[in-house]
């Protein structure tokens, strides 16, 4: 088995992996389960946004244009997610 290198591009996929997650639209992949977290999700999310705040002007074209796009679509998702809960 080969060994990915850690990378940029790794972390942001591996945390938008577990916001997916915190919001119900992936398995847990411990559990097995989807279930929703919006404490988490959000706290996932903010972190994500902080990153983007500290890298900006340091990051490749992928790099920006991975870390927008996920930043977008999670805070939609979140959006819905809380709009939901409160009907």
């Amino acid at each position: 088995m080969t060994e990915e290198k850690a990378s940029f591009v790794h972390l942001i996929v591996s945390m938008a992996e577990a916001a997916y997650s915190y919001l119900g639209v992936i398995e847990d992949p411990f559990t097995k389960k989807k279930a929703v977290d919006l404490k988490q999700a959000k706290y996932t999310i903010d972190m994500l946004n902080m990153i983007e705040e500290k890298t900006r002007g340091n990051l490749t074209k992928e790099e920006k244009d991975l870390l927008d796009e996920v930043l977008y679509d999670l805070k939609i998702k979140y959006l819905e997610k809380t709009k939901n809960s409160k009907k």
